[in-house]
């Protein structure tokens, strides 16, 4: 029983850190685009600290980062941390859903082997 509620913690830490990354891009997309020097870093930096989507992507880390803290509690890590690699599978997916992001044949391939290792690993 505790090898399941392991793996849904693992899942909702998963769920936590790619609505937490997708949400940090759609934030940081509402700021717009910006060079790379140190004049104009500190207003983007202010920006994104009182942008809501920014905000609420950091949220989701916080939590994930705490249910992540339970998990490492309950489970090895050395079987634990591979199964987060999930979070690149579903980001990627997202990604070209909701942004419009290219997802190529190599880029879908690597999903594919991601997803056959975090099966092997969840196997163990």
């Amino acid at each position: 029983m505790v090898k399941y509620a392991v793996l849904i913690l693992i899942l909702i830490d998963v769920i936590l850190n790619v609505t937490g990354q997708l949400s940090l891009k759609y934030g940081m997309s509402k700021i717009g685009n910006f060079s790379l020097s140190l004049s104009t870093l500190p207003p983007v930096f202010l920006k994104a600290a009182t942008n809501l989507h920014v905000l609420f992507g950091l949220l989701c880390y916080g939590l994930g980062f705490m249910v992540w803290l339970i998990v490492l509690s309950k489970a090895e890590v050395s079987y634990a941390y591979p199964l987060i690699s999930l979070g690149y599978v579903f980001t990627a997916i997202l990604a070209r859903a909701l942004f419009g992001e290219a997802v190529g044949l190599m880029r879908m391939a690597g999903i594919v082997i991601t997803c056959l290792g975090v099966f092997l690993i969840a196997r163990s």
